[in-house]
């Protein structure tokens, strides 16, 4: 039994450290494209 339970846990740990990873990349990528639209704003207002 403590076998499987550590099994679990070390799966459960790597999915919820792709998940982390996964949600870090889409914010950088959501700053990303806020920061372009931002950019295109301010250029084509001048």
């Amino acid at each position: 039994m403590s076998k499987k339970a550590n099994v679990r846990r070390q799966r459960y740990a790597e999915k919820q450290e792709q998940k982390g990873k996964n949600v870090v990349i889409g914010i950088i990528a959501v700053l990303i494209i806020l920061a372009l639209i931002y950019m295109f704003t301010t250029i084509s207002s001048l």
